[in-house]
């Protein structure tokens, strides 16, 4: 009969004595990023943990709010990625800034060829546009991610506040991030993304129809005809 050690590296699993268990990743602990992933990989159940700073966040379970929303989002910038080739849209990848930090934002968007980052099973460097769902505005999602992500270059970040009932929109500007304005009629237009067209009216009331009508308006403009047409001689 096999014998067991106390820990076990799947829930409810035993592990072989004599199986190295790694502990398992905490809110808080203080890791590098070698030590992150190690315990990362030997926790599989686990479906969401960041690395900001050498500080640990391990998520928890995620609301219908949350989730929600998140899945507009993410349909808004894969839409526009369907539209406009030589982008590509990722939901909940693991990006890799440096030795201390390793995140996995809500959505992104980023330019493939000629972009600011590349792929080794994982992205490495910064997106262009990184999207995220938080609580409210005590979010570490508009404290730690935001100075991490201008720090490392990120040139818009999309900040959707849940229980504010609003959405913060910034544009990385001399190394600082400055709030992008809408025009007149409330629609956010990206400066990175030509064509990426959000009416955030229509999104905070949920709704959608009114949202994706925007939207194609933006895959329909000349700017966004511009920008696919430079893309397409990057290829």
């Amino acid at each position: 009969m096999a014998a067991y050690s106390s820990q076990s590296k799947v829930p409810g699993q035993p592990a072989l004595v004599g199986t190295p268990v790694l502990p398992p990743l905490e809110t808080g602990d203080v890791l590098t990023r070698h030590e992150f992933e190690c315990r990362y990989e030997a926790m599989p159940w686990l479906k969401k943990a960041e690395l900001v700073d050498g500080v640990v966040f391990v998520d928890p379970r995620v609301s219908d709010l949350h989730a929600g929303t998140h899945a507009n989002i993410t349909a808004i910038l894969g839409i526009y990625s369907v539209g406009t080739p030589g982008t590509r849209c990722g939901n909940n990848a693991t990006v890799r800034f440096d030795l201390e930090n390793e995140v996995q934002p809500d959505a992104l968007l980023r330019i493939m060829a000629g972009g600011q980052s590349r792929v080794d099973k994982y992205i490495e460097g910064p997106p262009e546009l990184v999207a995220e769902v938080a609580t409210s505005s005590v979010s570490r999602d508009l404290h730690s991610k935001l100075a991490l992500y201008r720090r490392h270059g990120v040139k818009e970040y999309i900040v959707w506040r849940t229980l504010d009932g609003d959405l913060d929109w910034f544009r990385l500007v001399e190394g600082n991030y400055e709030r992008l304005s809408p025009d007149e009629h409330g629609i956010f237009r990206s400066r990175e993304f030509p064509g990426l067209w959000l009416d955030r009216p229509a999104l905070l009331r949920g709704d959608m129809a009114v949202v994706l009508t925007v939207l194609n308006q933006g895959l329909a403009s000349a700017e966004h005809a511009e920008f696919r047409q430079q893309l397409a001689t990057r290829s």
